[in-house]
């Protein structure tokens, strides 16, 4: 599904990266500070990404030192966000700033995040499974942000997620009508996407290396860079041999079609078939089409987060006195 209602699905999460442990990328990454005092043993990037739900292709991303809160790389993503989109956030985003930013600087930019335990609201129209909320804006967030309100308005709806909790989701798609709270849900079961994404970055195309290869600042960046831009590429790839077979990108294995994007330039390489290149991509992309993840073809139950069950007491035994 590319469009939800005529909406571009996106999501919007934070990962990290290890660098080696330079003195410069210290200096300039930092690294994790643990609650004993220790320190991380390497240095670290965090970033943030909006990433595109149907295909993985990442839009945009935000990265730089570890110390930088991820809440300001978000921000530096919200203009980024094209009009007439669906962003889901992870509730780490719950922001007035990021998510009145995001639906006022452009048309028909809606979020949908799940609340708080601590999020307070006063209930202004609805009942209390779908209804419209009004929460206030903290004056310090007024103060950094003159152009906020003092209170602002968001759709609140609660649904049961797959352990039986309850979850309230909040979003800026207020037409009942229009938008069912079923299909609301399902929309945000969908941000594991992004997840998927960074897993196909970090164990595919790096290797599960331990760190980043480069070990200089300027080289951590054009690495990210250049790994950001080589897996668009593949998904891009992807994504037009999915519109020939008609099915969903994600159903096309990228392991195996990174491998053989890897086996077909290096081919070229050795073989200096560049003149042919044209023919070596329809090939490419003929051979992409039969790479449908089909393992298992006899899944007949969709994939669930089951509960842990919990423990027995551990019955302690004392010796006789």
């Amino acid at each position: 599904m590319y469009l939800f209602k005529g909406l571009q699905l996106f999501a919007m999460d934070g990962t990290t990266l290890r660098t080696h442990d330079t003195a410069d990328n210290r200096a300039h990454f930092g690294a994790q500070l643990y609650s004993s005092g220790a320190v991380a043993s390497y240095p670290q990037v965090r970033g943030v990404t909006l990433t595109a739900l149907p295909t993985h292709v990442v839009h945009s991303a935000a990265f730089g030192p570890y110390g930088t809160n991820e809440m300001l790389y978000a921000k530096q993503l919200i203009a980024e966000v094209p009009d007439e989109s669906l962003t889901v956030f992870e509730r780490g985003f719950l922001s007035a700033e990021i998510l009145c930013g995001l639906t006022r600087t452009g048309p028909d930019r809606h979020f949908i995040i799940p609340a708080k335990s601590n999020t307070r609201w006063e209930v202004i129209e609805g009942d209390g499974d779908d209804c419209i909320v009004s929460m206030r804006v903290s004056p310090q967030a007024r103060a950094k942000c003159l152009e906020l309100p003092k209170f602002w308005e968001a759709r609140a709806i609660t649904i049961v997620d797959q352990q039986a909790r309850k979850r309230v989701l909040l979003t800026s798609l207020r037409d009942r009508r229009r938008y069912k709270p079923a299909d609301i849900a399902r929309i945000y079961d969908r941000r594991w996407g992004i997840e998927t994404s960074y897993r196909e970055l970090k164990q595919t195309m790096l290797g599960t290396a331990l760190t980043l290869r480069s070990k200089t600042v300027d080289g951590v960046y054009q690495e990210i860079w250049g790994t950001l831009i080589g897996y668009n590429l593949i998904r891009l790839e992807i994504a037009k041999a999915a519109l020939t077979v008609k099915c969903d990108p994600t159903e096309v294995s990228f392991i195996r079609a990174f491998h053989l994007i890897q086996f077909e330039l290096h081919w070229a390489a050795v073989t200096r078939s560049y003149g042919k290149l044209p023919a070596s991509m329809k090939h490419l992309r003929e051979r992409l089409v039969g790479l449908l993840n089909d393992e298992r073809p006899d899944r007949k139950y969709d994939r669930a987060v089951k509960a842990k069950p919990n423990r027995y007491a551990v019955r302690v035994l004392r010796k006789p006195a």
